[in-house]
């Protein structure tokens, strides 16, 4: 093959997960894991499954909200961090022009440009003050401007996938009464459900996704074994 073709053949695979593939992963993998622990504990203490039923439905209720508020409350201060060192940028170019050029050569040089080069950097951006800002922005501070609607739809990914994940563990205490056999099934299906997230994470995420899948697996049934042998412990 000629070096011509070897090349026209590359293709570079680099994946930067998404807003919305961060905060399903967030929501998903604490809904999976946090309503599997408090039902596998409260499985080694009840005769009927109904308490575990109800206290898992008020735990996915609060812990999707609590999670949802977390995400839009993250998201809002993302944004107003943001608009709050746009605005000192721009007062910067406008009353300390010269310092604010000389950054940008400082950056430049770092990047290996030489004096000449960054010069006319410096000067073709000193005639745009809004690219200018924009380059300090990205390149001084390492700040992209965030979603508008980035809280909103942060809070309810997060929040609706927390619910999602959160089913999975507690169905099987809604189909089967005897509380020890509905635990060997949620444990069954969280753990296949919890292996399936943690492969599909790493597909998303850039990770090995075997080894996401072992590593979610392995935590998630760790913390619902610690909370199964507390539980029995305390009762």
């Amino acid at each position: 093959m000629k070096p011509s073709a070897q090349k026209s053949a590359h293709i570079e695979e680099h994946f930067m997960a998404p807003d919305v593939i961060r905060d399903i992963v967030i929501g998903m993998a604490d809904g999976l894991t946090v309503p599997f622990a408090l039902a596998a504990g409260l499985s080694g203490t009840v005769s009927a499954t109904t308490l575990v039923v109800t206290a898992g439905l008020a735990e996915i209720a609060a812990g999707s909200i609590a999670m949802g508020l977390g995400g839009y409350l993250a998201a809002k201060t993302d944004r107003e961090h943001y608009l709050s060192e746009l605005e000192r940028e721009r007062a910067e170019v406008a009353e300390l022009p010269e310092r604010e050029k000389q950054e940008v050569r400082d950056i430049l040089t770092q990047w290996g440009m030489n004096t000449e080069a960054a010069e006319l950097v410096v000067a073709a951006l000193s005639r745009d003050p809004e690219r200018w800002v924009d380059f300090m922005m990205k390149f001084e501070l390492g700040l992209e401007e965030p979603e508008p609607k980035r809280a909103r739809n942060s809070s309810l990914t997060i929040g609706l996938s927390y619910i999602a994940g959160g089913f999975i563990p507690l169905a099987p205490y809604m189909i089967v009464a005897n509380p020890f056999t509905a635990l060997i099934v949620s444990v069954v299906v969280t753990l296949i459900a919890l292996f399936v997230f943690g492969f599909v994470k790493g597909k998303f995420t850039g990770v090995k996704p075997w080894k996401s899948a072992w590593q979610t697996a392995v935590v998630g049934g760790l913390a619902a074994g610690v909370a199964y042998l507390v539980a029995k412990w305390v009762a």
